[in-house]
C-alpha cells in the first residue's frame, strides 16, 4: 500500500506568460529552485525525478543545473495531460519500494512563445500517434479542440443539449472568477459575464473562446519525500493518501472513438477505483478538488468518474453552484488552465496542495482535509487523493 507512505512538501511555480524569454531548462530550474525553498531542502536531498515523456529538460541538465546530485531514480510519464498525477504514481511508488527518498516532480513548458499544443496534428507532430490520427485527420480532426468537440457533441446528445451548454458556461465562469482573483493567474482582474462567454468566437463544435484553456509559458515543480522525513520540513507535508493510474482496453490518444460509446473515458473510472481504494476515502470525504479542465466539458465527465454525480447528470451538480467556493466541491480555485496558465496540469497538483495547507488564494471557508487533483482525459490518465498527515 502506498497510503500516507509519503508526502509533498514543497511546490513551485514561475510566472506566467505568453513570452517568457527563457528556455524551458531555466523555467524548470526556477519552478524547481522555488519548491526546494519551499520545502526547507537543498538540492543535494533530492535523489528522484519525474516528468513527462514530452517535457524538453532532460534529468541530468537540470540536475547539474540546479545541484542536485546522485540519483537512484527517474521516470517519464507518457501521454500529455494524462500524465499530470502520473509524476506522483511514480514518485510514491519510488519512495514506498525504498528506490529513493525525495523526488522532485516537474514540467516546463514555452507552450505560447513555443510549442503551441492546441495545434495538434496540424503543427509539428511530436509523437507517435500520428499513425492512428491519419484515420482521421482527413475529416478535419486535427487538434484536440476537434477531438473533444466530437464527443462532446455526443454526450450532449445523451445529457440534454440545453442543459450541458449552460453547465460548460457555468465551468468557464466560476473557473474564471476564481482566476481573476489569484494574482499569479494570466486572467487575473479579468472576470466575464455571460455576455462576454457568448460574443466570444466559435473554435469547433459547442466550444466557444472561453471553454478552452490557455497556451502559457511557465513551469511547476512539486517535491515529494518520506511521510516520517515530511513533519521536519519547513510547511509539514500533504499526504498522498491514493493515486491511480489507468489506460481502459481499448485506448487510443485524446479519443474514445474505438469503443462502443466515445462520450465516456473509462480510464478515470479505473483510476478513480484505484485511488478511492487504497485511501480508504469516498467522494464524501473530498472537500475540494483541481479538475483538469483543457475544455470545460471535460470537467463534467470526470465528476461523474469520481462520483461526485451520477452518469450524464454531472450538469446539475455544477448547475447547483458545486464548483464554486460555498459550494459542495470548490473546484480550480486558482483558475485552472482555463484562466490561470496551462501547465499540463502540474500547476494543479500545486494548488491541490494549497488547499489542503490553507494557502490557496481563494481558500474557502470550510476546512479542507482531502482534495483530488486529476489528470487529462481522452488518454491514459489518472488522479490523486490529498489530505492532512495523520
Amino acid at each position: 500500500m502506498v497510503k500516507d507512505k509519503a508526502a509533498i512538501v514543497g511546490i513551485g511555480n514561475t510566472e506566467f506568460s505568453k513570452n517568457s524569454g527563457r528556455s524551458e531548462l531555466q523555467l524548470t530550474c526556477e519552478a524547481v529552485r522555488a519548491a526546494l525553498d519551499d520545502a526547507g531542502l537543498k538540492p543535494s536531498d533530492v535523489d528522484g525525478m519525474t516528468t513527462f515523456t514530452m517535457d524538453s529538460t532532460d534529468e541530468i541538465e537540470l540536475a547539474r543545473a540546479v545541484g542536485i546530485g546522485d540519483i537512484t531514480f527517474y521516470s517519464r510519464v507518457p501521454h500529455g495531460g494524462g500524465a499530470a498525477t502520473g509524476l506522483i504514481h511514480q514518485a510514491v511508488m519510488a519512495i514506498a519500494s525504498g528506490m529513493c527518498e525525495t523526488v522532485v516532480c516537474y514540467r516546463g513548458l514555452n507552450g505560447r512563445s513555443g510549442h503551441r499544443f492546441s495545434e495538434g496534428v496540424s503543427g509539428n507532430i511530436i509523437t507517435a500517434d500520428a499513425m492512428h490520427w491519419g484515420w482521421y485527420m482527413p475529416s478535419g480532426l486535427m487538434t484536440p479542440a476537434s477531438w473533444v468537440a466530437m464527443y462532446t457533441q455526443r454526450y450532449m446528445h445523451l445529457a440534454g443539449e440545453d442543459k450541458v451548454k449552460e453547465a460548460l458556461f457555468e465551468v468557464a465562469y466560476t473557473t474564471r472568477q476564481h482566476g481573476a482573483t489569484n494574482p499569479a493567474a494570466m486572467f487575473y482582474d479579468h472576470p466575464f459575464d455571460r455576455a462576454e462567454y457568448d460574443a466570444q468566437k466559435k473554435i469547433v463544435g459547442p466550444l466557444k473562446l472561453y471553454d478552452c484553456c490557455l497556451e502559457s509559458d511557465g513551469a511547476s515543480a512539486v517535491i515529494i519525500t518520506r511521510a516520517d522525513k515530511a513533519r521536519a520540513c519547513k510547511h509539514g507535508g500533504v499526504a498522498i493518501k491514493g493515486v491511480g493510474q489507468s489506460a481502459a482496453k481499448n485506448m487510443e490518444s485524446m479519443t474514445s472513438f474505438y469503443r462502443d460509446e466515445i462520450a465516456a473515458i473509462p480510464s478515470m473510472d479505473v483510476a478513480a477505483k484505484e485511488a478511492y481504494k487504497q485511501s480508504g476515502l469516498t467522494p464524501d470525504d473530498i472537500d475540494a478538488a483541481v479538475i483538469y479542465d483543457a475544455f470545460t466539458p471535460i470537467v463534467l465527465w470526470q465528476l461523474e468518474s469520481w462520483g461526485f454525480a451520477d452518469p450524464l447528470k454531472s450538469a446539475d451538480f455544477v448547475l447547483e453552484g458545486g464548483l464554486r467556493l460555498d459550494g459542495r466541491l470548490p473546484t480550480n480555485t486558482h483558475g485552472g488552465q482555463l484562466s490561470e496558465a496551462y501547465i499540463h496540469g502540474v500547476n494543479g497538483i500545486v494548488e491541490a496542495t494549497r488547499l489542503v495547507r490553507g494557502t490557496s488564494k481563494n481558500q474557502p471557508d470550510k476546512e479542507i482535509n482531502h482534495a483530488l487533483v486529476t489528470s487529462g482525459v481522452g488518454v491514459p490518465t489518472g488522479g490523486a487523493l490529498l489530505g492532512k498527515m495523520d
